[in-house]
């Protein structure tokens, strides 16, 4: 579009939604969406609590911390707002098994939830009103993300951590209390630190940059509730963040339909721990395993025909790290097989490196076929005595399609915690995480996940 053709005013028009959107206005079934969305969070934000690199985020970040005003989720330190909210997020991203909005590959909640759980910890705020900014935070990134997707992600942008920072200020500005000027403002200083590279993914940066969204969107909604200016335009204008970050920028996909439709109605929710294109070939693989019995020993190749961004974004034929193998198809598809899961387990170090996986993962091809849309895959394995399996998956598990119960994003939730806390501080925690919306403190639930 040109610059003649787009509102004058996008920025502005999301920051009056924002302040003026009420709890009543969110119909229940989305609320129902939002406290799912905050439920698969929270496991994940948990279950990524004792990785390397948050040791050494921890160990490298914690010095210069301020007062200790909010928990780092599944361990026993608290830090300052904002460093909580960049190791939360951290955390949250730390497996890739945290929630994606399909049509932008964003992963909405690491950016917004880890900003107004440390704040909610610092400025006590209730469970309505934590559920009701989690939405609006959802809808301002997803929305940013929908007017410049997916040119702005095929320049190399990580579209988590560039959209994030919008929803994270947008979300914490609503919680406290910004009004439309100074919601415009929150808004501009989170563009002007939109940032996150594709380049970074199978580092421990990846996960950083959702954690550095929250810190980010924290941040610009403090200094703007205090008066600090900043482009009212920061979204729209010619030098501002579409229009320098991408070659596609259509305002209508921010503005149209505001408060009528809702972005987290269709959030999703990963069954597998690792970028969201490689779950077709995985959920192919698996039901091809215990239909016929596989264990690996028996397979002479697997082939899959895949979308392009297949290769592009999971190519890496010989992973050396567990981060590494998130971004292998070949290494997904030999776990699918071998352990008939691809969990966090699956994506450890020792398990990258186990020679049976090592073997299996070598006589993997995966073949670009250009008819394929993202979710699809056509798997064939051809066993050593002739025969060739085959299995078409049109929709992965986990999609919109076939999208995981509740009690399924439950069972994802005490997986990922099992190791982190005690079984009977995972029950309450469960049980707070899905009432959040009916607390009179959402902080209870931060407090409830804080290892001792």
């Amino acid at each position: 579009m040109s610059n003649a053709a787009q509102p004058a005013e996008v920025t502005r028009t999301l920051a009056r939604f924002v302040t003026a959107s009420q709890p009543s206005d969110v119909p229940g079934p989305t609320r129902h969406h939002a406290t799912r969305t905050f439920v698969n969070w929270l496991g994940c934000a948990v279950g990524g609590a004792r990785h390397e690199a948050m040791d050494i985020a921890i160990a490298a970040l914690s010095p210069m911390a301020g007062p200790a005003q909010a928990t780092v989720l599944g361990r026993s330190e608290r830090l300052d707002i904002l460093h909580a909210a960049l190791l939360n997020g951290i955390s949250s991203h730390m497996f890739d098994f945290d929630d994606t909005h399909l049509k932008t590959i964003i992963h909405p909640a690491g950016p917004v939830c880890s900003a107004i759980l440390a704040l909610a910890e610092h400025r006590p705020v209730t469970g309505e009103q934590f559920i009701h900014a989690l939405t609006l935070g959802v809808e301002v990134e997803c929305r940013i993300g929908n007017s410049v997707y997916p040119d702005h992600y095929d320049r190399g942008w990580h579209i988590t951590g560039t959209a994030g920072v919008f929803g994270a200020a947008a979300a914490c500005g609503r919680l406290l209390g910004l009004d439309e000027q100074r919601m415009t403002w929150a808004l501009g200083i989170a563009a002007t630190q939109s940032s996150g590279l594709r380049e970074m993914f199978g580092t421990m940066c990846k996960p950083f940059h959702p954690g550095n969204a929250a810190r980010n969107g924290l941040m610009a909604a403090l200094l703007g509730a205090q008066g600090f200016t900043s482009s009212d335009r920061g979204i729209e204008a010619p030098r501002g963040f579409a229009h320098v970050m991408s070659t596609r920028f259509d305002p209508t996909q921010i503005t149209s339909g505001l408060g009528e439709s809702w972005e987290i109605d269709i959030n999703t929710y990963k069954p597998f721990a690792c970028g969201i294109v490689i779950h077709p070939i995985i959920d192919a693989c698996v039901q091809l395993r215990e239909a016929h019995g596989l264990t690996g020993e028996e397979i002479e190749s697997i082939e899959a025909r895949v979308h392009p961004l297949v290769i592009e974004l999971t190519g890496k034929k010989t992973p050396r790290t567990g981060l590494e193998g998130k971004f292998s198809v070949y290494h997904s598809a030999a776990v699918g097989i071998i352990h008939g899961a691809a969990g966090e387990r699956e994506y450890s170090d020792s398990v990258v490196r186990d020679p049976k996986v090592v073997a299996l993962r070598d006589r993997v091809t995966a073949t670009i076929d250009d008819s394929m849309h993202e979710d699809q895959t056509e798997v064939d394995i051809r066993l050593r005595d002739g025969r060739v399996l085959t299995c078409r998956v049109d929709n992965a598990i986990g999609s919109l399609a076939r999208p995981l119960s509740d009690a399924d994003i439950e069972r994802k939730f005490r997986g990922l915690a099992q190791d982190i806390l005690p079984s009977a501080q995972i029950d309450r925690l469960v049980g707070l995480a899905w009432k959040v919306g009916e607390l009179a403190r959402a902080d209870e639930v931060a407090r409830a996940a804080a290892a001792t």
